[in-house]
């Protein structure tokens, strides 16, 4: 009987080495998911000591790995110290990659770290070669812990004065790895159950800290290397820093602009002065693309600034970094296309650069993937809840973009949308065209063509 159950246990560990690497990605997440879900249904995991049901500790523990944010409880209320914990160590894994803290676990130990391990890396933090992907995982964990530090340094200053020296400093590494992570988990229950920072939407202090970590964490880490190697000398940058600073800093401002325009007179903006407002229009621009948080109420807002919130999230932030979304990469590489097509140029370039024309197939792809995936996710929520169709886009854009921003609609889901949102969030979090590509034979190289036949587009 012995031998017969290490038998198994010996071929389960082979099929795992067997996995194709999108595979052994998901699988990886898939088990940090799960045991998460098990530490949260412990009774010590919950303030009243009881038991918390399954399916909501699945989907708390799906939300934190997949760093989106979204919640069936206030984390503040229902969880105790413990579990809330276990979520600060699920968005910190999920946030920087859970093979990057693996590859560095065993750099510590000595151990042999196999081609695979390596290539698996590359591909979760989309670098370019395998080479020296060891010590990438070390200044990815370095910068990021040390940019988390920095970050609550500077929260210190408001919550230790509000809170002591203990929880004071204990909130601020919360929300400061929450919001490098883009997260957007947070404690503000403590002030006001499920406000999140709508207490300190006049703070100053926390606004800017809270968006500068957003805005860093979901550059992605390829682009740190190349500021940082190249410093502000932009013509240097490589391409996709180029076409990712460009996009996000005009997803930033052109966000801003749309919403001071659409909700300057809302009753989300009504109890702001004008400065206000406008430092409240930035800081949902810059959050409703990847972390979650909210600095007012959402579900005041005007329908217009509510779609224009679904089209950020639904872009997100950028590849290898902590954010969701289609990417802005992606999102760069379309509009190049559209324009290309618009001054009719055989080939698609951007800064005295050509892109390949996989890369086009490549984003038209995710962008399908995503929009279908929303839009029958939202239909089957609509119609199961029965409720408008504009929440149940807006839930399932903010899962599959693990934005985590929500219009009150998430706690009153039933069981079976709760399983839909936390399977989007998980898509999200891994990737569309990871998950295409795991499910997906790859096709042999093409020898001979088909002949080409003219279609009629447009």
């Amino acid at each position: 009987m012995k031998d017969k159950f290490l038998t198994r246990v010996s071929s389960f560990f082979e099929y795992i080495q067997s996995m194709q690497l999108t595979r052994f990605l998901i699988f990886g997440y898939a088990t940090i998911i799960l045991l998460g879900t098990l530490l949260l249904t412990l009774p010590v995991a919950s303030r009243s000591g009881m038991a918390t049901p399954v399916n909501e500790s699945l989907f708390t523990a799906t939300s934190a790995t997949c760093v989106t944010g979204l919640v069936l409880s206030d984390v503040y209320t229902h969880w105790s110290l413990f579990g809330q914990l276990v979520l600060l160590c699920l968005v910190q894994i999920g946030g920087v990659g859970f093979m990057t803290v693996a590859i560095f676990a065993l750099s510590l130990t000595k151990h042999k770290i196999g081609l695979k391990s390596r290539f698996t890396m590359q591909e979760s933090v989309g670098a370019h070669q395998v080479g020296g992907i060891v010590k990438m995982a070390k200044f990815l964990l370095f910068a990021s812990l040390t940019i988390e530090f920095i970050g609550a340094f500077f929260l210190s200053f408001r919550f230790i004065p509000k809170l002591g020296w203990l929880k004071g400093i204990y909130f601020s590494i919360f929300h400061a790895v929450s919001a490098f992570c883009n997260a957007g988990l947070d404690l503000m229950g403590n002030f006001e159950p499920g406000s999140s920072l709508t207490t300190v939407k006049n703070d100053v202090l926390i606004n800017v800290v809270i968006s500068l970590l957003i805005i860093i964490g979901g550059l992605g880490f390829l682009v740190w290397q190349d500021i940082i190697e190249h410093r502000w000398h932009f013509k240097f940058y490589k391409l996709q820093t180029k076409i990712v600073l460009v996009t996000s800093g005009s997803l930033i401002m052109l966000g801003a602009i749309a919403f001071l325009a659409f909700e300057f007179y809302s009753p989300a903006y009504e109890q702001l002065n004008t400065a206000e407002k406008i430092m409240a229009s930035f800081f949902q621009s810059i959050s409703a693309r990847t972390a979650g948080f909210e600095s007012v109420n959402l579900a005041k807002m005007n329908e217009s600034g509510q779609f224009i919130m679904i089209f950020l999230m639904f872009i997100g932030g950028s590849s290898g970094s902590t954010a969701g979304g289609i990417k802005t990469t992606t999102f760069a590489v379309l509009i190049i296309s559209i324009l290309s097509v618009f001054r009719q140029r055989k080939s698609i370039e951007c800064f005295k650069r050509r892109i390949d024309d996989r890369i086009v197939h490549n984003a038209c792809c995710v962008l399908m993937f995503y929009l279908m995936l929303a839009g029958f996710a939202s239909t089957i929520i609509s119609f199961i809840e029965q409720i408008p169709f504009m929440p149940a886009l807006f839930e399932s854009v903010s899962a599959i973009a693990t934005v985590g921003l929500s219009l009150g609609l998430t706690p009153t889901l039933s069981i079976t949308s709760q399983l839909i949102i936390t399977l989007l969030m998980f898509i999200g979090r891994v990737g569309g065209l990871t998950l295409i590509l795991a499910f997906t034979s790859g096709s042999s190289e093409q020898h001979s063509q088909y002949p080409v036949e003219r279609i009629t587009v447009g």
